[in-house]
């Protein structure tokens, strides 16, 4: 069987410092009005930030299975503007705002065209394999350094 182009999952990428990642709103994104169901923003924002690491460069996958450490979400602050409903078109902007030496803090905001539908500031902490706060690996410091704001 030959592989095509449609074969691929689909990537996100930077324009700049800031990651876009598009995705289509889905019935089981809804609930019975039609209209995405909260939590599901943060299931499209958690998408859009593991496809910003990869596009950055870190592998998130290599350094669990190394015992490097794995990043956890440790505080989110959203607000909902409008909703987006079935069928709708979405593109999940993300920024990195703030590095630390143990967490980045992550700008991401849910639109649909020009409409912001939700804007949140996402604070991911990264982990040992006890669970406790480590320090990121010097050389993703310096990747999120490269796309921060700042």
């Amino acid at each position: 069987m030959q592989s095509s182009p449609y074969d691929q999952p689909y990537r996100g990428g930077f324009v700049g410092k800031q990651h876009r990642f598009a995705l289509t709103v889905f019935f089981e994104d809804t609930d019975t009005a039609g209209i995405v169901y909260y939590a599901n923003y943060l299931k499209f924002m958690e998408r859009a930030r593991s496809d910003m690491l990869r596009a950055a460069g870190i592998d998130q996958r290599a350094a669990k299975e190394d015992g490097t450490g794995v990043y956890a979400v440790a505080e989110v602050g959203i607000k909902y503007v409008r909703p987006a409903k079935l069928g709708d078109d979405l593109l999940v902007l993300s920024t990195v705002q703030l590095v630390r030496a143990a967490s980045v803090v992550i700008h991401q905001r849910v639109m649909r065209g020009s409409e912001l539908l939700a804007d949140a500031r996402v604070t991911a902490a990264f982990l040992d394999h006890r669970d406790r706060p480590k320090r990121q690996p010097r050389e993703w410091v310096e990747k999120f350094n490269a796309i921060s704001e700042d």
